[in-house]
């Protein structure tokens, strides 16, 4: 609760000289947190370390190079920039700025305008969501990781008890002499040994790497040993325990680095976003070596100008930019919010936002020499080695790891680094979601133990809701969650936080807060896309998706109508905490005014840090009335109790 709170409720204010405008902080700001009540950063590149890791994720290692090559080749950096300038980038900084400005999460920091605080608890429940799943690739990484620990990686040939006839490992430069077959197979009589492709679809084998298997058959028991596929109208069956085990570990790791909040989370991020640079270095150096590398990266960068002129082209790379940056999520409002109030954040957005679109083109390169030595060693083209998602990750590049000498080196650094990258974006969302709620319920942090146990108990139930994706058929309840929980919803929530602080609270007040945080006012250019250009694009993205929506599927099977049922109904449910609660905080004021009351900013909106307020007349003004209101409800106390004194003995020598 802020001294503006506490001011309304009965206790003192303590004003302090106005502060500063230097942009890098308060002068000793190094000797303590600025803000004593949520605490700040503790060094000057927490924050931006915590940012990169954020923004840095699974998506710009195993979605931007499949997206890159598909689109166009080197001439999709054309839209993917363009989209960066006019929509993520501005929405970037909007958030960066609000966030820092009001030094609250994604929930409280309403109180700007209380009718759209369902904005707020739209942002929680995204992340939240996507917590859920998302913790289960961490833990498919810690299992591939210690399963790397061995001489040799296990899905490195077909001679395993879990492959069956239709495993074949064409790295292996041989024919099978009974099949006539190219590639190592697995030992036995095959009926139907012709592989099949575009012309043969019957009487033929749809053969299967070791890799892709292993990641069925042994990780998620999604296909038994025997070589069933598990149909989404079965039931999902019971937990696979090694993944569960995993997916615990995970959750213990992201509980103790987040239990001390950002004093420990800050720390941590020096070593996750910092360690995936150095493998991707090295992986590439290693993959620059192999022979076919240079055919992968041509045919990724390769130019083709010509689909520039597809519409979808432009969708795909507003969306890889949405959600590459990570706004919405209500993750960089949090970071933010616990930056000191002079901190420059517009610096902060333009470096992390070329940091990370540069990671996405490098990351791009790594990718594509390792699927150049896999093309060149299996004799396929390019593109049918190629892919992106979970299946670049744990089958199409572990295939190429194994070809490599000494592989389990290669192995474990790999997933180390999708570990780290999994786990920084994992803490900032985890972070917003206990923020969010810290913020709202000031008692769930009332002390050290109270917060400890607040925070394992939200652990604990994001943990059970993820076990059912441990199960073999929790594969389509993953794909469920990836493809829908932070998709058409995440548009509507950034139209909505745009328009609500342009039109709603005010562009004028914004930008005069961003004057009074930063020292400068955002330049014409910031201003018109917030206004018009990137809501404008949000509703481009929104519009074009769905006129572009297909049913979902997975291994070529579509969701069934309930599932299709049940990713809509997430998408809704989140969305709809927008009007639900604008209609709730104007019910709850029961005034014919009720709309305008609940738009109107609270009495006690403004930067944390009381001292700053003086900074703008508004902010004094606003204080002003604030001390005015109290002592004229301290005088009629006093009236009231017959002896003049103070009702709980208030002091106001803070302002004498």
């Amino acid at each position: 609760m802020s001294k503006v709170q506490e001011f309304q409720g009965g206790s003192g204010l303590d004003m302090q000289p106005m502060g500063s405008t230097n942009m890098e902080g308060m002068p000793g700001e190094e000797g303590g947190d600025e803000n004593k009540e949520r605490g700040n950063w503790t060094g000057r590149f927490d924050f931006i370390l915590s940012a990169i890791g954020f923004a840095v994720g699974l998506g710009n290692v195993w979605r931007f190079p499949y997206l890159c090559y598909s689109n166009g080749g080197g001439a999709f950096l054309i839209p993917y920039v363009i989209m960066l300038a006019v929509a993520g980038l501005p929405l970037f900084y909007f958030e960066l700025s609000f966030g820092q400005f009001a030094n609250l999460g994604p929930v409280t920091i309403w109180r700007a305008s209380p009718i759209l605080k369902g904005t707020g608890w739209a942002m929680v429940s995204i992340s939240a969501l996507v917590c859920i799943y998302y913790n289960i690739i961490i833990a498919w990484s810690l299992y591939y990781l210690f399963a790397s620990f061995n001489s040799a990686v296990p899905w490195r040939n077909c001679d395993n008890e879990w492959n069956d006839l239709r495993c074949r490992d064409l790295t292996q430069n041989t024919t099978n002499a009974t099949h006539n077959v190219a590639g190592n197979l697995k030992a036995g009589f095959n009926p139907n040994p012709m592989p099949c492709n575009a012309t043969i679809t019957v009487n033929c084998t749809k053969y299967q790497t070791p890799s892709e298997q292993y990641f069925d058959r042994v990780v998620l028991g999604y296909t038994s040993y025997t070589g069933v596929d598990r149909k989404m109208t079965e039931f999902i069956g019971v937990p696979q325990w090694h993944v569960t085990l995993c997916l615990l570990l995970a959750w213990i790791l992201v509980y103790v680095c987040l239990v001390k909040g950002i004093k420990s989370s800050g720390k941590v991020v020096y070593f996750t976003a910092t360690f995936p640079y150095v493998v991707l270095i090295i992986l590439l150096v290693r993959g620059a070596t192999l022979e076919g590398a240079l055919d992968g990266i041509i045919f990724y960068l390769k130019p083709d100008f010509y689909r520039l002129a597809d519409s979808k082209v432009w969708s795909d790379a507003a969306v890889q930019i949405f959600y590459s940056l990570g706004v919405a999520f209500g993750g960089l409002m949090t970071m933010a919010s616990y930056n000191r109030f002079h901190n420059n954040c517009y610096r902060d957005a333009l470096v992390v936002a070329v940091i990370n679109c540069g990671t996405s083109v490098f990351a791009g390169f790594v990718i594509f020499s390792v699927v150049g030595f896999m093309a060149k060693k299996t004799g396929l083209a390019v593109a049918d080695v190629a892919t992106q998602g979970p299946g670049l990750a744990f089958i199409a590049y572990p295939e190429g790891l194994a070809a490599m000498p000494v592989a389990p080196l290669w192995s474990i650094l790999f997933f180390i680094m999708i570990l780290t990258l999994g786990l920084d974006s994992q803490f900032a969302m985890m972070e917003t979601v206990l923020t969010a709620l810290a913020d709202e319920w000031p008692w769930l942090k009332k002390t050290f133990k109270r917060e400890a146990l607040f925070k394992m108990v939200v652990c604990v139930i994001l943990f059970l809701l993820g076990i059912p994706i441990c199960c073999p058929g929790g594969m389509y309840l993953f794909t469920l969650l990836n493809n829908y929980s932070a998709y058409y919803n995440l548009f509507l929530v950034s139209f909505a936080e745009l328009l609500g602080v342009c039109y709603v609270y005010g562009i004028k007040k914004f930008v005069r807060d961003i004057k009074m945080m930063l020292g400068f006012y955002p330049g014409p250019y910031w201003i018109g896309c917030w206004m018009f250009v990137t809501p404008v694009m949000m509703g481009f993205i929104l519009i074009f998706g769905l006129t572009q929506y297909g049913r979902s599927s997975y291994a070529d099977e579509p969701f069934t109508d309930w599932g299709e049922a049940l990713a809509w109904l997430m998408m809704i449910s989140t969305a709809m905490f927008i009007p639900g609660f604008a209609i709730y905080e104007s019910c709850i004021r029961g005034a014919k005014k009720a709309m305008q009351e609940a738009a109107a900013e609270a009495p006690e909106w403004g930067p944390a840090v009381e001292k700053y307020w003086p900074d703008s007349r508004r902010y004094q003004e606003k204080l002003d009335r604030l001390i005015a209101d109290r002592e004229a409800r301290e005088n009629a106390a006093g009236l009231d109790n017959g002896d003049g004194s103070r009702i709980g003995g208030a002091d106001n020598s803070g302002y004498n």
